[in-house]
């Protein structure tokens, strides 16, 4: 019997009440009926729309992009991910870096992991995919993004920042911070402050490019710890350099 069907009474079982309805477990009589059912309220048309808008329907929507997300990725392998800026010209030398970076890590046979952007990070993907590897790109809806770049061979769209960033922290074994703004300054912080509370497992975190970060850590290491704000810095907590080998032997030195 399916649900929410009308049941008459057999002819040895009359119901003082009347007709027995079934509402999956639930059994209705007499003026507990109602006069819809629930098959006809899902196929029925509705005027209203604004439940789409509401909370309940947006905690749906961010779980089926966890659900998508874990799906996707859940059997990639061993990942590097590789963030930086999105607007890095191709002429740059960080471009050419992040190229490179991209293509050793694949031909260790580790899939490459970015945002799937332009700048660094097309060109991350670029390498990796060049080189016959996994080439992966989460990306992010956004006004003016121009989508995956084309080096992507496995992509993935988000409506939400920090979905998309359980996706690279949960899939990454180690990580090269490219220069880059605010979205990478955001992706990089959250991966040390996860690391640095112990929410991860220690993973290996390179600074490419020495000259763009000493800016930011005299800072830290000057006003933001002399205001009491910060301990001094574990040195084991990230390492800089100014070479591409290097950061990708010490992105991939957990992966075994």
């Amino acid at each position: 019997m399916t649900q929410d069907q009308h049941n008459p009474a057999s002819d040895d079982e009359f119901s003082p009440l009347g007709d027995t309805y079934h509402r999956g477990p639930v059994i209705l009589r007499g003026q507990m009926i109602p006069s819809d059912n629930t098959t006809a309220n899902l196929l029925k048309p509705d005027q209203d729309t604004d439940w789409l808008h509401m909370d309940p329907w947006r905690v749906l929507r961010i779980q089926s992009e966890f659900v998508d997300g874990f799906g996707a990725l859940a059997e990639l392998g061993p990942a590097v991910a590789i963030f930086g800026s999105a607007r890095t010209p191709r002429t740059e030398p960080a471009y050419k870096a992040a190229r490179r970076m991209g293509s050793l890590i694949a031909k260790k046979n580790i899939a490459v992991i970015t945002g799937g952007g332009p700048g660094i990070m097309e060109a991350a993907n670029r390498g990796a995919a060049l080189a016959g590897g996994k080439s992966v790109g989460l990306g992010i809806e956004l006004p003016h993004e121009q989508g995956l770049n084309q080096w992507v061979n496995l992509g993935m769209s988000f409506r939400y920042f920090f979905v998309r960033k359980t996706m690279f922290v949960k899939y990454s074994s180690g990580v090269i911070v490219c220069p880059g703004g605010f979205g990478t300054l955001d992706e990089m912080f959250e991966l040390l402050t996860l690391v640095q509370t112990h929410k991860v497992a220690d993973m290996p975190v390179v600074l490419f490019d020495k000259a763009y970060w000493q800016g930011l850590f005299d800072w830290l290491e000057g006003p933001v710890k002399e205001h009491g704000m910060i301990s001094s810095i574990d040195p084991h907590l990230f390492t800089v350099t100014d070479d591409p080998d290097e950061a990708v032997d010490i992105a991939t030195s957990a992966i075994h």
